[in-house]
Order: structure tokens, then sequence, then C-alpha cells
């Protein structure tokens, strides 16, 4: 008895001790970031008040976005002190911090970077294709020659053959498997149900994460995620253009789960709620975070149907609730598949047209001929280039490099899926998935 009240003892003895303080240099180092966080914070509103759509999302605190709203700086001013942050955040002691903070540091120096190189953007400076990309995005794209495209599109030939350009004939054989304009929330909402079960058989998701669905038009991209905090989305799906039954599984892997609206609901939940990291609840969208999101958004896809499970899925529901065949799934799959390696081309025909080496009608007919697709599509994906430039590096090239690094877990499909949510839940930078 004597021996359990002692041991008691010393244990309230503990439990009433003060907690033990960091020690001053560590705390200091904190504090610094902590203070450049919310200046970034509030840089990156103000930048979203000149350039609209900079801003993909925020659910920080209101008043910041009121006062940003209200008197936002001038551009020359924006840009004094976004190099005033990358000096500040040179700064900081790396020795003094924990591994958790030199993530967050380095974090912080690519979204700094990032706000350094798209206002000089604003204020008219030019940087070629390249210097552009790694600028904003923290990785320096490699261009390849579109003539290095042309054995993919000879080994497509022989999968669907013909008379007429091959363009011509697989918009053809893709029609056939178009979702009917009135079946498609019920097919898009099938297979969100599907990627998010799978992803919750693997991540344990926020609770209370939800979303909304809608259908839009008139916009340069094929479907959104707007990231409303609190474990929300609104994901809209562009109807401008057929809407293939391929399509339905990779927008619902991609905009919601694993892809963009899991990857903020955990970054909300483990870092802004979680270690109190304020430059988590807001998203400039020409920043390296891009790259992650969006890589991660499309390996997604294959991380959740690997190998031939997306095609069995689509074949026994997707395809009877679009009300199309199923009997030559496997060989539109195949086209899918193959056509998928022409992904960068788009770098390459974006790189011509932004230096002015290429017009804009051999821009489109470029388009056409290598994304294998129509006029009117290949318009569509121009439009795209012109409104976000560089940005599309971020779905080939991302992905490229999240599919590297996730498998290089090893096979095992629960390890793949443990580093898929660090790198979907911690401050991962481009550097980071090349290690």
């Amino acid at each position: 008895m004597i021996l359990r009240l002692a041991a008691a003892a010393a244990a309230f003895a503990l439990l009433a001790a003060p907690a033990v303080a960091a020690p001053p240099a560590k705390a200091a180092a904190g504090a610094k970031l902590d203070a450049i966080a919310g200046d970034f914070v509030r840089l990156t509103l103000e930048a979203g008040e000149r350039e609209p759509g900079y801003v993909d999302a925020y659910y920080g605190p209101a008043e910041w976005a009121t006062a940003a709203k209200a008197k936002p700086r001038e551009v020359p001013a924006l840009r004094a002190e976004a190099n005033r942050l990358a000096r500040a955040l040179k700064a900081v002691d790396g020795k003094a911090l924990g591994p958790d903070e030199v993530r967050r540091k380095a974090f912080l120096a690519g979204q700094v970077r990032a706000a350094q190189t798209r206002l000089a953007m604003l204020a008219g400076q030019k940087f070629s294709f390249q210097d552009e990309a790694e600028g904003l995005f923290g990785v320096r794209p490699p261009i390849k020659p579109l003539s290095a495209y042309d054995p993919i599109l000879a080994r497509i030939d022989k999968l669907v053959p013909g008379e007429g350009d091959l363009a011509t004939r697989v918009t053809a054989f893709q029609a056939r498997y178009t979702i009917p304009t009135d079946r498609l929330e019920l097919v898009m909402k099938a297979a969100i149900a599907e990627c998010k079960a799978r992803t919750q058989a693997h991540i344990a998701l926020p609770k209370g994460e939800r979303f909304d669905l809608a259908f839009v038009t008139r916009k340069p991209w094929s479907g959104y995620n707007w990231y409303k905090g609190g474990a929300h989305s609104l994901i809209e799906v562009n109807t401008d253009l057929p809407t293939p039954i391929s399509r339905a599984v990779d927008l619902g892997c991609h905009e919601g789960y694993p892809g963009h609206h899991v990857l903020n609901a955990l970054l909300e939940e483990k870092l802004t709620k979680g270690k109190g990291w304020v430059e988590f609840s807001v998203y400039p969208l020409f920043s390296p975070q891009s790259l992650i999101a969006e890589g991660s958004a499309n390996y997604g896809i294959k991380l959740a149907f690997p190998g031939a499970e997306k095609l069995a899925f689509e074949r026994k529901t997707l395809y009877p609730l679009a009300g199309l065949d199923p009997a030559t799934a496997a060989t539109y799959d195949a086209l899918t598949k193959a056509t998928a390696d022409l992904a960068s081309v788009q770098n390459t025909i974006a790189d011509l047209y932004l230096s002015g080496k290429m017009d804009k009608d051999a821009a489109v007919a470029a388009l056409a001929k290598y994304a294998l697709t129509t006029r009117a599509k290949a318009e569509k994906s121009l439009s795209f280039i012109e409104t976000y430039r560089s940005y599309l590096i971020n779905y080939n090239l991302g992905q490229d490099m999240v599919r590297a690094y996730v498998e290089r877990a090893g096979p095992s499909q629960d390890a793949r899926w443990k580093r898929m949510e660090a790198v979907i839940s911690q401050p991962t930078t481009p550097a980071d998935l090349a290690r």
C-alpha cells in the first residue's frame, strides 16, 4: 500500500509539474515561421484580388479575407512583400527546427517563390515555358519534340483500323462510349461512391466530410473541385462536350477520392487545425502545391483501381447505368490506356504556342492530331492552355512523379496507400517526391 501511495504521489507530481518549455532557439524559430505563414496568407489573399482565380480555396480567418478585399496592395508592393518573405524564410535557422518544421519551411519557401514568379508575370515579366513552370511549380519539365509522339500514334493506328485519318477514326470509335446526358448524374454518383469506398478502406476520412455535385457549362476544364473548408467540397462537371464513360471514374477519383477533396480535407484536419499551420488554409493555384494536388489526384485513379479493376467496375456497374453495351469495353479500355501515353504532348504544344513559335490554328491542328480528338475539343484544350499556361505540367509530370514516389514503397497496396496518405496530408514538396 505504501509503495502504491508513493507511486501515485509521484505520478501526481509529474502531472502537476509545469510542461517543459521548448528551447528558446527552437521556440523563436517556430514563432518566426508562424509570423511568416500569416503574412504569406495575407499576401496570397491580396494577390487574389489582383488576379481572379489566383486563390483556389480559403477557409482561414474571415477578417483576413475582408481586409484583403477592402484594401489590396498594388502588384509592386506585393512583389516587395514576397521578396521580404523569401529573405525572412532564408534567415530562419533550420538547425533550430524539428523535422516537421524543416518540411514546413521548405514548403513555405516553394510557395513564396511561386508568388514571386506569378507576381512578376502580373507585372509584365516574360518567362520561357520551362522557366515559368519551374518558378511556379518547383520542377523543370522536359520538352520532347512532336516527332517523339509519332510512334505512339502508329501503335494506336493498329488498334483502330479503318479509313480516314487517325483522329477521325478514334473520335468515331470513342463516340460510341459517350454517357447520355440524362444518365450523367446517375453514372457520376455511382463512380464517386465507388472511389470513396475504395479510398475509405485505406484512409480514415475526417468526420462529416461531404461534397456537393453540380453540372456546369462554358468552362475551360472538364471537372473542378472547389474546397469550402470544414471537409466540404463542391465538385463541378463541365458538360460543354460529351463525357465518355472512362471519365466517370477518372473524375470521381481526381476531384473526389482520393483526389482533391481528400487532400484538402486531410490538410485542413492534420495541419491547419492539428498543428495551427495557417498557410494551409489558403491554396494559391499557381504554386508547387498544385503539382502535388494534380499529380496525386491523377495517380489516385490507378491506386484506387489497380490492374484491370477499373475496367471490371465500369463493365459491371457503369456501362449498364449509362445504357452502353459492355461487350467491347475491353477494346475501348485498351485504346484509353494507349492514348494516355500522349498526355505530355500538350507540354510541347503549349511551349510552342505560348512562345509564339506556333500560331493558334497550327496549335489547334496539332492538339487534334496528337490528342486524337475533334477540333472542338482541341479548341477547348487550347483555351485551357491560354488560361492556365504551364499549369498543365502538373497533370502529366506531377502524376509521373507521384507514381514513382508512391510505388517505391513496394508492390503492397497497403504500403502504397500509406505512402499516398503521407503525400496528401503532409507539407509535401516536389523535391520530396524525388527522394
